[in-house]
């Protein structure tokens, strides 16, 4: 949507799926972007933020999602108490989440509350004291986050296998940050980091359900007050970083967690595709067929015919300049090295002679599923809102997306398995190993 004509104060109508999509850019380059959905009572309003753990220098580590935390303590106008009771008392919900490439705190709440909910966001957002006092109580909050994080094998071994494909870069680290950042960071920093990057011309403001733009813009705008000043354009789309530059390389080889548990937790994957690019449709498609569902070639092989681990599957994941492919497998000790042997014979199968006829057809109905069904509520249709402002050169129509699928074809299919699924591998391993001989046969 970003090379959308837009004017300030006035809305700019976009025919999106049937339904109005309206784009306004207030003073300060703050955008108001909604979507009518006259048939519910309910209104899913967000306020989308520019900036994410990747964002982050060493010296901020971990300082987004802290922030995240903080502006929930209180503002100049409410008490943390009052931020909660105010939407508690109007039965709405509210939340808020960081991830590597932006930050977004939302709200759901009936249509007649809507004016409540942008004024109580718009307060967060702009008005957040970050007293000192509440940076010292949330810092233990925060670190009893990252210790129930590491006491999930399943969410330690995505992580160490995201740091050791992208190594020391802010990709590779934790969107929590660390034991160790956490403690030496400052109010001083956190604050700072607040200052640099909550800018109007970094947010966007999302909705969608019951609602009149017009009405939501004049409440924006009374809650964003004093900063809505300047002829200032809203900051373009990432569309690229610094990961992709010449001369990188994607880490391959093992990376052992040693934990006493029960159940070996097992990674394994390389470097994906980047958010834009084309080939993404048919690397859906593959994944789905690969590992995407009960009639996945891994289900049906590790699962189903040999009973070798109760969850298994593959993704494939893409940030602006990057992405990450890979599988998960969570299986007893004893069976990993028959797992990841079947993995490995199942990836070389597709990318010697890809997928059946079948295969392709189904891959193409879970993703237009997964697509249409994952819109059919206020919340997910206010989120493609807002990521698409943020992180796409335009707001794509569902029927174009859909459209992109259906005409992915097996040369597609083959050429994408071929460029990604050969590249040298990277496998994480979370469970009660001593070394990691006994992989090996996995990295070549």
């Amino acid at each position: 949507m970003s090379g959308l004509v837009s004017g300030t104060g006035t809305g700019d109508s976009i025919p999106a799926d049937g339904v109005t999509v309206r784009r306004t850019v207030l003073p300060g380059g703050l955008r108001v972007i909604t979507e009518s959905l006259p048939a519910v009572r309910s209104v899913a309003l967000g306020i989308w933020v520019g900036v994410g753990s990747r964002d982050e220098d060493i010296r901020h580590a971990g300082a987004t999602h802290y922030l995240e935390h903080l502006l929930f303590k209180g503002t100049k106008r409410r008490t943390a108490l009052e931020i909660s009771s105010e939407m508690d008392a109007a039965g709405g919900e509210m939340n808020a989440f960081t991830a590597k490439e932006y930050t977004c705190y939302y709200a759901r709440v009936l249509d007649a509350d809507l004016p409540l909910a942008a004024d109580v966001l718009s307060d967060m957002v702009t008005n957040s004291l970050i007293a000192p006092q509440d940076v010292d109580a949330e810092r233990n909050v925060v670190l009893e986050e990252i210790a129930m994080n590491d006491d999930d094998p399943t969410d330690t071994v995505h992580e160490a296998f995201a740091a050791h494909l992208f190594g020391d870069t802010p990709l590779g680290r934790p969107v929590l940050g660390t034991v160790e950042s956490i403690n030496a960071i400052t109010r001083e920093q956190i604050n700072e980091h607040y200052r640099a990057r909550y800018g109007p011309e970094h947010l966007v403001v999302a909705a969608a359900g019951s609602l009149e733009h017009d009405d939501l813009v004049e409440q924006v705008r009374q809650g964003f007050g004093a900063v809505l000043e300047g002829d200032v354009e809203p900051a373009p789309p990432r569309l690229s970083g610094e990961y992709a530059q010449p001369g990188h390389r994607a880490g391959t080889g093992l990376r052992l967690v040693s934990r006493g548990i029960e159940q070996a937790n097992l990674v394994f994957g390389c470097e994906g595709l980047p958010r834009n690019d084309d080939r993404r449709y048919a690397l859906g498609v593959l994944n789905a067929a690969l590992g995407g569902g009960m009639s996945s070639r891994l289900f049906q092989e590790i699962r189903e015919k040999r009973g070798l681990a109760y969850s298994v599957y593959s993704f494939a994941s893409q940030n602006a300049d990057t992405g990450t492919w890979g599988i998960y497998v969570g299986c007893l000790p004893s069976k990993a090295d028959e797992v990841l042997a079947i993995c490995l014979s199942e990836v070389d199968k597709i990318v010697s002679g890809g997928l059946t006829d079948a295969e392709l057809d189904r891959g193409k109905g879970q993703m237009r599923g997964s697509i249409v069904l994952g819109l059919e509520d206020p919340s997910s249709r206010m989120s493609r809102l807002g990521k698409s402002e943020l992180v796409y050169p335009k707001l794509e129509p569902v029927d174009e997306t859909l459209a992109a699928i259906e005409a992915v074809s097996h040369d597609d299919v083959r050429a994408v398995a071929a460029e990604v699924l050969t590249r040298p591998k990277a496998l994480a391993v979370v469970g009660p190993f001593d070394d990691g001989d006994s992989f090996s046969g996995a990295l070549r």
